[in-house]
């Protein structure tokens, strides 16, 4: 039988007697709650999930959570009041000493709580056991990150159909974030980028009033949950024929995604393909112009472990979901960013989301 989820957040946790996760009031929640819980609803404010030394799963919950945690994993117990929730802690954690949290995201003040509840107590931290154990999904995981996927490349198929001149960033952005609702997305990754023009050149532009005029880059990058989990892409086409400097680097991007890819497998550096592709744009006339890391992370947050940069120490692992994302950005003229989800394989990749690569022009 395979290990549950909380077995191997355990099993990682070295040292550690116990992992406790706790879901403060927005927006401080965690999404390592529902990972362990398995949850599809609820909002679980001032809830705690904690996970033992043997492997069991305690879930401490209000009444307004009752019925949706029931429906998850763990051994759930219901509080009505500040006595009885402190009751369950402090039985919860009987007789462990050093207790993890994650401290990336527990406030100060709710490990405060817990260490002054549960007399004995030495808080620890617990992230990097918590990023190891969530940085490989498992079956079910990956069938939903694959979902989330296939819906944010149907929306990629058809933004040639939705730009025209005189339409504004905002409009596109407004229609992709409907159409991933529309095809089974239950809300964003991320805020959806919609940069056109010399805005393209700016990795993080948010969506503005400016206007799609003729020989603009239009760059997309944008993703949607399914059961939680994230799909993050990228798409750049053009309204009309760019300026050549841009054809040229859409050609180099395209040509440094692959590099990174081919890197992409169980047991390789995490550096080893951001290395790669880089030397393809460093080796073009464009050297300089990629300006952050090839990938990241994706799980139930669009950006968390494995980190793909040139200064990684990690490796990667069957298993890990990381994006590829190479960029050339040129100020006042535009930028060139292709983006997609890959999953790790023993031997290789397998790209979850798909759409034309090759240079687009509307």
């Amino acid at each position: 039988m395979s290990e549950s989820r909380a077995e191997r957040l355990i099993s990682n946790a070295e040292g550690m007697d116990a992992v406790v996760i706790v879901n403060d009031g927005d927006p401080f929640l965690d999404s390592t709650f529902w990972y362990l819980t398995e949850q599809s609803s609820g909002t679980f404010e001032g809830s705690f999930a904690i996970v033992r030394g043997d492997g069991s799963l305690d879930v401490i919950v209000s009444i307004l959570e009752e019925e949706s945690a029931n429906s998850g994993l763990g051994d759930v117990h219901v509080y009505h009041d500040r006595d009885e929730r402190n009751a369950f802690l402090r039985d919860a954690l009987s007789g462990c000493t050093k207790v993890g949290f994650n401290m990336h995201s527990a406030t100060y003040a709710a490990v405060d709580f817990v260490r002054r509840t549960v007399e004995g107590i030495e808080p620890v931290d617990a992230g990097q056991a918590i990023s190891a154990t969530v940085s490989v999904k498992d079956a079910k995981e990956i069938e939903a990150t694959r979902r989330a996927c296939e819906i944010s490349s149907r929306v990629a198929g058809e933004i040639p159909d939705m730009l025209s001149e005189g339409v504004s960033e905002r409009e596109v952005a407004a229609r992709m974030d409907n159409r991933m609702r529309e095809l089974g997305g239950s809300g964003n990754a991320f805020d959806t980028i919609a940069a056109f023009g010399a805005y393209s050149s700016q990795p993080h532009h948010m969506p503005c009033d400016y206007r799609l005029a003729r020989g603009d880059t239009a760059l997309f990058d944008f993703g949607t949950k399914f059961d939680r989990y994230c799909s993050d892409m990228t798409r750049t086409v053009f309204l009309g024929r760019p300026p050549e400097i841009l054809e040229r680097a859409y050609e180099v991007v395209r040509e440094a995604q692959i590099a990174g890819i081919d890197e992409y497998r169980d047991g390789a550096s995490a550096n080893a393909a951001d290395l790669a592709a880089r030397k393809v744009i460093d080796e073009s006339e464009f050297k300089g112009r990629f300006i952050h890391s090839f990938g990241h992370g994706i799980g139930m947050e669009v950006h968390q472990d494995i980190s793909v940069s040139p200064r990684s120490t990690q490796t990667l692992r069957a298993g890990n979901i990381v994006s590829a994302e190479p960029g050339i950005y040129i100020p006042g003229v535009g930028g060139i960013r292709i983006e997609d989800t890959c999953l790790i394989t023993e031997d290789g990749c397998e790209i979850l989301t798909s759409f034309d690569h090759s240079l687009t022009v509307v």
